[in-house]
This record gives structure tokens, sequence and C-alpha cells, in this order.
């Protein structure tokens, strides 16, 4: 039973992190390397990231600068770029990209906070799923008879305060992101 609890409480973490990492991406109006993460350049015939064939760095509070260790991919990068849906257009000046975030309108800024609710919720979604399958597992060994009853209720309350745990922790992030967007 036991087991059960701290594979649940391990999955629900993994949700917790993937919603951070997923939210890393999101541009809030200061460069952020991350944002470049979900970009694959076809790089001799291979899907490669662009953290993994250049030296991104960021110059000033809102400019990206991508510089690959081969001059001949700078193209491919670029095209990469433009491809994807950051919705930015670098800038090449043949040694390397620039890459310059604009300032958040406050329509982009309302319609960011939305997306980070639906992540939100479909991170809150996900860690109630890992409460169904332990909940699910409990009622399977007392349906065999490995454990009582009382240790049904019993582990069914230690999952439920996991899961408010988790999804308190979901909230969290999820407000401090938005704040972090609407005082950019």
């Amino acid at each position: 039973m036991k087991e059960t609890i701290n594979n649940a409480e391990q999955k629900m973490d993994k949700c917790v992190n993937a919603l951070e990492k997923e939210f890393t991406t999101i541009r809030a109006g200061r460069a952020n390397p991350a944002v470049l993460d979900k970009i694959t350049v076809d790089y001799y015939g291979v899907p490669t990231q662009i953290n993994a064939m250049a030296a991104v760095s960021v110059s000033e509070a809102r400019i990206l600068v991508i510089q690959p260790w081969d001059a001949s991919s700078l193209k491919a990068i670029e095209k990469a770029i433009m491809a994807s849906d950051i919705g930015i257009t670098p800038t090449n000046d043949g040694k390397a990209i620039r890459i310059v975030f604009p300032q958040l309108t406050e329509e982009r800024r309302k319609e960011l906070c939305k997306q980070i609710k639906k992540y939100g919720e479909d991170a809150k979604v996900a860690v109630r799923n890992c409460r169904r399958d332990a909940m699910d597992k409990f009622k399977a060994m007392k349906k065999n008879s490995e454990i009582t009853e009382d240790d049904v209720k019993d582990g069914e309350k230690k999952i439920q305060t996991i899961t408010d745990k988790y999804c308190e922790k979901v909230d969290k992030i999820c407000a401090e992101k938005e704040k972090e967007i609407m005082t950019v």
C-alpha cells in the first residue's frame, strides 16, 4: 500500500515538473533561451535542437543571440525559427542570429494568462488521474483480500491529502507565472 502511495506521489511530482518545464517555453516579453527548446533544425538530415548546435545567450533583456558552431547552419536555424510558433522574426547578420522580443501588448498578456490557466488545469487533471489510479489499486488490493476496508480508507485519505497538496502547488505556480506575465 505504501508503495502505491509513493508511486502516486512520484507521478504527481512529474506532472508538476512538466508544467514548470512547459512554462519556461512561454514567451514573457524578455529573452529566454528556453523558448527555443521545442524548435528542431534539420542538420545534415538529423533533427537537432538549436542549443545542441549553437551557443544561445541573452545579450540584453529582450535580445537573444544564437551563434552556431558551424556557420553553414545559420540559414537552417533561421528557417526553423521562422517556421516555429514563437512568432518572432529572427535577424541574420551572417555570423549570428538575433531574436528581439517585443514588449507584450495587454491583449497578448491576457492571451498568455488564458494559456497558463489551461496548462494549469491540464496539470491538475493529470494529478487527479494519478489519484484515481492509486484509488483503483487500493480497491483491487481489497478485492484480492490483500488489505482491509480500513486500510483502503486510510490510503484514500492519504492520497487525497497528497493530491490536494499538488493541486495547490499547481495553483501557486500558475499564479506566479501570471504575475510575471502581467508585470513584465
